[in-house]
């Protein structure tokens, strides 16, 4: 998932429809916009589908005002059908508002319970609804910024929050800062987004990130910092590095395609390899077997090549989906691969149909050898931040040793990044959120989980 703002740009939804659109490697099931005017009417347009197919021609014409925000769905987060499709527009006596939400609350069903029990209702699933009632429980229209600081204390896990009033946006970002959020200028306005690349697209220059904790105040007068809490970290999920993110895009300072292509070369010092050539899997492991192939000296190629037109298979909602999604996505080159000792860099294995696939489809096209290199740790547990991996017995590697996965996927070798590479490829970084190899939450997991 990922939330896309904008406040004082005319056209405003024009402007979101591009950086949704260069999003849209996060969230591929739905999307959505709703815009403010001058004399507070709120707009809305959603649906489930592409960008391109939701907001196109008139819906996007309807869409009034200088103010607004959007988000793109990744449902293995947020839950699945058109009603959960962001962003959630409320109305209220004390006025109205929108939220968008990336990332995921783990302790959602305790406070949903609580709500109930006191009488709300909810029309969704979605982390978002869940704000907005803890937001309006205690509403107060002269100071709203302390009913959402009393709302998101009440919250455990990973959030990035855009809400949305006729005359302001609210930024807000968890305090173990799990998933990035930054801040850029365009013009006289503020561009707010999941990821960085949006601000390229939209010719936005970069500011700076939300930091964890904060809730940064946008409107008339500008920007002003509040603080929901005072415990802080900097846990960003490991995932946004290795696969979420697009290689344009800087997390925290670092570039992402930086970040792969050492993450490559610490691979070959740590799992080498002797082989003809080193190709990666489009496109999240490219700068990865860059990396690689220029720490081995061995020639790195394109040996596979991807179909645009078909979404990321990890997002898939639906094993069967990912499974066919393999076989449309990707084409082995035969006249690259034939003949050939391969080592083939992927970013991650988690369920690990891909892998299999992708080793049979390079030994159709008459590959000698296909040795398999990843350029992160061994996945062993789930992840409960927002990426699909909500239980042990879908992940290979919390089922199989390292040789037993090889045979599984039938590649001749089969070997991983270790952890310390993994956060030591991110230059001046310490730290990680690495739940998913290592088991180590940051957070508190409740008895659901």
């Amino acid at each position: 998932m990922s939330v896309l703002g904008v406040y004082g740009i005319d056209e405003a939804s024009s402007m979101l429809y591009y950086g949704l659109h260069s999003l849209q490697h996060r969230g591929q099931e739905g999307c959505g916009i709703v815009c403010v005017d001058k004399e507070g009417n709120f707009t809305r347009q959603r649906g489930v589908g592409l960008v391109t197919e939701v907001l196109n021609g008139q819906k996007l014409e309807s869409l009034k005002g200088n103010i607004a925000i959007g988000h793109v769905l990744y449902s293995g987060a947020g839950g699945r059908g058109e009603e959960n499709v962001q962003p959630l527009y409320f109305r209220h006596h004390t006025g109205d508002f929108a939220v968008a939400h990336n990332g995921k609350i783990v302790n959602a069903r305790h406070l949903t319970e609580y709500l109930e029990t006191h009488g709300s209702l909810f029309q969704t699933t979605s982390d978002g609804e869940l704000l907005a009632h803890l937001i309006k429980k205690e509403s107060n229209t002269e100071h709203r910024i302390f009913s959402i600081i009393e709302a998101l204390n009440m919250m455990e896990g990973a959030f990035a929050f855009l809400i949305m009033t006729k005359n302001r946006i609210y930024a807000c970002r968890d305090k173990y800062g799990l998933h990035p959020l930054s801040i850029a200028t365009l013009g006289d306005g503020y561009v707010v987004s999941s990821e960085t690349c949006a601000f390229d697209t939209m010719g936005a220059t970069f500011l700076r990130d939300v930091e964890p904790g904060e809730i940064v105040t946008i409107d008339h007068k500008g920007l002003r910092s509040s603080r929901f809490s005072h415990y802080q970290q900097y846990k960003m999920c490991a995932m946004e590095y290795i696969y979420l993110s697009r290689p344009d895009s800087d997390i925290e300072g670092c570039c992402v395609h930086a970040y792969r292509k050492e993450s490559g070369r610490r691979l070959w010092q740590e799992a080498p390899c002797d082989a003809d050539i080193v190709i990666g899997v489009p496109d999240s492991s490219l700068s990865a077997a860059q990396g690689y192939s220029e720490a081995s000296g061995i020639p790195y190629e394109m040996g596979l090549i991807k179909n645009k037109y078909v979404g990321r298979t990890f997002i898939q909602p639906s094993q069967k989906l990912r499974e066919q999604g393999v076989k449309m996505k990707l084409s082995a080159v035969r006249g690259i691969v034939q003949g050939k000792r391969i080592v083939l860099i992927d970013d991650s294995i988690v369920r690990g149909t891909t892998s299999r696939r992708i080793v049979d489809m390079l030994r159709s096209a008459g590959a000698t050898e296909v040795h398999v290199r990843i350029a992160s740790p061994t996945m062993t547990h789930p992840c409960y931040y927002g990426v699909d991996t909500s239980t042990r017995e879908e992940l290979m590697l919390a089922r199989l040793t390292v040789d037993e996965a090889c045979r599984e996927i039938g590649a001749d070798s089969l070997s991983f990044l270790s952890a310390e590479a993994t956060v030591g490829s991110a230059p001046q970084r310490k730290d990680m959120c690495m739940a998913c190899f290592t088991g180590q939450y940051p957070t508190a997991l409740y008895d659901d989980k």
